[in-house]
């Protein structure tokens, strides 16, 4: 999955373990040797490469803010529970269990988005940290004959990594296509256990990603809309509970009766609400802006207006949310 996992199989990795061996290492150096010019570049290599301490892994609770309140576009809900959960447990000096978030809702509404925010306020590394860990139900644990060698593989991946910095994040997409049965091999990992076999888990984070439950989010969304009520009054109580139930009973995803779900061991089921016309417009500005280009209003409403939006008749959501701008963007630039 990614290199700290072949690490621990065979591969060699220089980690914090040995950063903290810096005397031996430069004693073995000399020992073979090599001389004070190889020791500066391995002493070099050592303190310049990431490591699970202070320097590499600091949380910015002021940078998520902002970025959930200016770059997460319509999602009020799930920036406000996504900052308050994170804050709480990055401040939280003994957590009693690890982080636990489920983001749910009908694709390109931000949920891998929301996932790189808050990577990105934790590590220096953002994205690219050597402790955050991804993992896609159709890639990794594609066929269902192979289930039980997944579920051993997938323990010594999250044990590995975890001894090598407890401070970990563990990102499973496509939940609502991975296998029933298999998430339940971690359940004891995100429990209130103090350690298991020596090593604790109370530090890690782990995000669930799923397209599961996105139907029930839109309905209530639209009955909102059909009452007159404003988008911004919804609020996480309005959508939490019918959303654990209509993933806990959807048999098609991979928290089908899940005893993660059962035994309450997810901290919080974030909904992420469909996007509307508006929300469109301002990720076309947006991309434009990353892509280092003058933001054009007028290109970003062309684009916008060419979306498929739902239901048919009031034509009120984006069916694919935000997921094609940057595709259209090309095209229109």
């Amino acid at each position: 999955m990614r290199a700290t996992y072949k690490t621990l199989f065979g591969c060699v990795l220089i980690s914090s373990v040995l950063v903290n061996a810096l005397g031996s290492i430069s004693a073995m150096l000399v020992g073979a040797g090599l001389g004070g010019v190889a020791v500066a570049a391995v002493y070099r290599y050592l303190l310049e490469s990431e490591n699970c301490n202070s320097k590499w892994t600091h949380f910015n609770s002021t940078g998520l803010e902002f970025d959930l309140d200016h770059k997460l576009f319509g999602q009020h809900v799930a920036s406000r529970v996504i900052l308050k959960a994170v804050t709480g447990f990055m401040n939280n000096k003994n957590p009693k269990k690890p982080l636990v978030l489920s983001l749910h809702g009908s694709t390109g509404t931000g949920k891998n988005f929301a996932s790189e925010l808050i990577a990105e306020n934790i590590y220096k590394e953002g994205m690219a940290s050597s402790f955050i860990h991804q993992f896609v139900s159709t890639v990794h644990f594609p066929h269902q004959r192979n289930i039980e060698n997944y579920k051993s593989k997938l323990k010594q991946w999250i044990k590995g990594n975890v001894t090598i910095c407890p401070r970990s994040i563990f990102i499973f997409d496509e939940m609502d296509k991975m296998q029933p049965g298999l998430i339940d091999s971690i359940k004891a990992y995100l429990d209130y256990y103090k350690n298991l076999d020596g090593i604790s888990y109370r530090h890690a984070i782990f995000i669930f990603l799923s397209n599961a439950g996105g139907e029930k989010i839109m309905q209530v969304a639209l009955d909102f809309w059909r009452a007159g009520r404003d988008r911004e009054e919804m609020e996480l109580k309005d959508l939490e509970t019918a959303l654990s139930l209509s993933v806990f009973n959807n048999k098609q995803s991979g928290f089908w009766h899940a005893s993660l779900i059962d035994k309450n061991l997810v901290d919080f089921f974030v909904p992420f609400l469909p996007l509307e016309y508006k929300h469109v417009l301002l990720c076309g500005m947006a991309e434009m802006a990353a892509k280092g280009l003058k933001p054009n209003h007028d290109v970003a409403t062309q684009m916008a207006r060419e979306m498929i939006y739902t239901p048919k008749t009031e034509k009120l959501f984006s069916v694919k949310g935000c997921k094609t701008i940057s595709s259209k963007l090309d095209y229109y630039t």
